[in-house]
């Protein structure tokens, strides 16, 4: 901006008076002075300093107008610094400014940046997708007349320079009477110059839209200042200037952004603050027993059922610990994760719940997304035509969480562009003579069908997965998801959606107590509890005994166990995991046919134990103990052998054995006393079965586990049912009866022991 000298000479002296103010003196003495000791040349100011001068006004006008002020603050603080220091700086050099502070309504997005802003000072935040190679750009050429021998210099100013009005970039090659100059470049001055191009964080950006951009232009200290898929907030003054066209055609102008000052966001930008309140409430939650189930019914309450996944989930949210070796080698601690499925089972929905409570977490499909647009790309500047490097969704979502849908329709090219990154956690480019290895440390959550649309029971999981094992191998946990033809579990399921459907929140005007649509006392209730208040409406009278913790607490909770607790291996945990892995490389390749789900690998091992530190961070310990190995082999048993195939099955076989006894109930008709004892027996069976149906899941897993156990141990065939009452309860914490026992072994089936008097066959 062009301002005459008495203008620029006036502002000049009302910075020198702010400068001068006893209450600030001190502060910038102080600031200049450590700036002069790190031999940087950028002072940055806090804006909130200038509304205290001149009620405020002086604040306003910066903001407002600081092609104005700008050049006139520089000159104030080089006259500062050298009052200070003459010898600091150079002939002809000065100190830079650069602001921080509460921007307020200034702070926007790149998507909030409209024309009301142009010409004005902006905080703008959001993630760097593109940066090109710093170049210099000439400030003073200095020419020689070898006829004369006199030399010229000429000053270049273009749209970025806070003073004077841009000049043209020709260099001299005549001077005034036409004798021939030459260049003294040694004697030229130039600075650096960068262009970068900022996007709306992923998280933010309105559903259904285009991220919007915008480019940003920074000089001299700022260039190298941040890098591709870096979280940053630029201060600079928003220009508009003429494109190539001259913008004279069609009025349109390019706008950039002339950064003053880079500051890097944390990833955690948007993580939760904690009162201590706050964390008294998280060490209370972490003492209770079923800490674990609490928290997996938390995630998705409005999906039925998924127990085992929902708790795997919150394990791969809390993640392991990454270690790097001296040797550097790089251990990741990131878990991945799987599901395959029948369509509508609620994987897409498992989906949408992760990004809803995942600090960072990035959201792609299948069919959406090729192999460069989730890694790296390179491509040309439309500008300069130099290559320069964008990063994909998996570099932007470094630290964070990346959910792919429809994983199986990816092409086979692009599925294996993610195996670097879901191992090493990083992206390797070598293309058009770049060589470039980019940081991805995320977590990947694929959701798939199977190869045939739904799940084949005829196959092993192998077979329908029909992926190759080099990938099923980088998953920790694979999941498969089945839609349960059961008329028990389809009565849950309709329940539980009906219930979501007639629940209307309070916000949309539905409160159940008749209280008013904005009402104060209820907001300040639900602000201080961190379980969902309890309405019969959405939860039903069966699920009062479970406790929900608040989407706003859980995130906390996730946030806090993840990055304050780092556990430690302890020597019994180190020795159950040595046992569990050789156990199920053991069952593995005894395995007659297919198997498990996943292959069991040495990477098996790593995921025990990054689940086992999962699950100590979640009790908040400091040390993983042999308690969290086993409720980590739990998770990765059932993801491994599908138990959710093996319960079908059995109650498939025991509603055929059912239909069996009444059609020889009612063939034997009660003719003679033999029938007349089966009836009874008839009768008095049900009792049983009714005994199993009323014990609980965990239970049942127990039991099972522990006879399992002692029958490897001894390596036994056969067993009397007395020695398994002796040998479960010895065990157990609470006792079996031999009516639960009995029952428990009939839930068994026949394709894994046989029952005859009191002795049992293992098969």
């Amino acid at each position: 901006m062009d301002i005459s000298e008495e203008l620029r000479a006036a502002h000049k002296q009302t910075f020198r008076k702010f400068f001068d103010q006893d209450e600030w003196k001190d502060i910038y003495t102080h600031e200049i002075k450590n700036m002069m000791h790190h031999k940087r040349r950028r002072l940055i100011l806090n804006i909130s300093h200038f509304f205290a001068h001149e009620e405020g006004h002086l604040a306003r006008r910066l903001l407002q107008n600081p092609g104005e002020y700008m050049q006139a603050l520089c000159d104030a603080v080089t006259e500062f610094a050298q009052s200070l220091d003459p010898k600091y700086l150079k002939e002809g050099e000065q100190v830079l400014v650069g602001f921080e502070g509460p921007f307020v309504s200034r702070r926007v997005t790149p998507r909030d940046l409209l024309s009301s802003f142009i010409g004005s000072m902006v905080c703008v935040e959001g993630i760097v997708t593109k940066c090109s190679l710093v170049r210099p750009k000439v400030v003073k050429s200095v020419h020689f007349c070898p006829e004369t021998s006199k030399f010229t210099t000429r000053e270049y100013r273009d749209i970025t320079s806070n003073m004077g009005l841009p000049t043209g970039s020709v260099y001299p090659t005549r001077d005034d009477e036409g004798h021939l100059l030459v260049t003294e470049y040694g004697l030229c001055k130039y600075k650096d110059h960068q262009t970068l191009s900022m996007q709306e964080v992923p998280e933010n950006s309105a559903p259904g839209q285009l991220p919007r951009t915008v480019d940003v232009i920074v000089e001299d200290d700022l260039v190298d200042s941040c890098k591709p898929g870096d979280r940053v907030a630029i201060v600079g003054i928003y220009k508009a200037i003429p494109g190539k066209t001259k913008g004279s055609m069609n009025g349109v102008f390019r706008t950039v952004l002339i950064a003053n000052n880079v500051s890097l966001l944390n990833k955690e930008a948007n993580a939760p603050i904690y009162t201590p309140e706050d964390i008294n409430k998280i060490k209370k939650v972490s003492l209770r027993n079923d800490t674990y189930d609490l928290l997996a019914n938390s995630l998705a309450p409005s999906i039925h059922g998924h127990l085992w996944i929902k708790k795997a989930v919150i394990l791969l949210l809390l993640g392991g610990t990454e270690k790097n070796l001296k040797n550097g080698t790089h251990l990741r601690g990131d878990i991945n994760m799987m599901m395959v499925g029948d369509p509508s089972v609620a994987k897409s929905q498992l989906l949408r719940a992760i990004m809803n409570i995942a600090p960072l977490a990035i959201s792609t499909t299948g069919r959406g997304s090729s192999g460069v647009g989730l890694t790296a790309a390179v491509t040309s500047d439309q500008e300069t035509g130099e290559r320069r490097l964008e990063a994909g969704a998996m570099v932007l979502a470094d630290r964070g969480v990346v959910c792919i849908d429809e994983f199986d329709k990816m092409n086979d090219q692009d599925r294996v562009a993610i195996h670097e990154v879901m191992e090493q956690q990083t992206v390797t480019i070598a293309k058009a003579g770049i060589h470039a290895s980019l940081n991805a440390r995320c977590s990947v959550i694929a959701a798939a069908n199977p190869i045939y649309g739904t799940y084949d029971r005829s196959l092993t999981p192998t077979k329908n997965i029909g992926l190759p094992d080099s990938l099923l191998s980088r998953f920790d946990l694979l999941f498969i998801v089945l839609d349960q033809m059961d008329p028990d579990i389809d009565r849950q399921i309709s329940e539980h959606v009906l219930r979501m459907h007639r629940f209307r929140s309070p916000i949309d005007g539905g409160a159940a107590d008749g209280s008013s649509r904005y009402g104060r006392e209820e907001e300040a209730d639900v602000g201080s509890s961190i379980y969902v208040k309890y309405n019969r409406t959405l939860h039903g009278s069966r699920n009062r005994k479970h406790d929900t913790l608040t989407i706003k607490f859980l995130k906390k909770y996730i946030h806090y166990a993840k990055h304050r607790i780092q556990p430690e291996l302890t020597d019994e945990a180190s020795d159950c995991i040595a046992t569990a892995y050789a156990e199920l490389r053991d069952a593995s390749s005894n395995a007659k046919t297919g198997g498990g789900t996943l292959p069991i690998t040495a990477r098996t091992l790593e995921t025990i134990i990054r689940l086992s530190t999962a699950h100590a961070k979640l009790k908040l310990s400091r040390q993983v103990l042999k308690s969290d190995v086993e409720a980590a082999l739990k998770v990765l048993n059932f993801a491994i052998y599908h138990k959710e195939l093996t319960e079908m099955d059995e109650r498939e076989q025991e509603r055929e054995r059912e239909l069996e006894r009444k059609r020889k109930a009612d063939h034997d008709g009660g003719n003679n006393d033999r029938g007349s004892r089966m009836d009874a027996m008839e009768v008095d069976d049900p009792p049983a079965a009714q005994s199993s149906a009323n014990i609980t899941s965990e239970r049942i897993e127990a039991f099972n586990t522990l006879f399992g156990q002692h029958v490897r141990e001894n390596h036994l065939d056969r067993i009397s049912i007395n020695d398994i009452e002796t040998a479960v309860n010895s065990r157990s914490a609470v006792p079996y009866s031999r009516a639960e026992i009995m029952a428990l072994l009939e839930k068994l089936g026949d394709s894994k022991i046989m029952i005859h008097e009191d002795t049992v066959y293992v098969l």
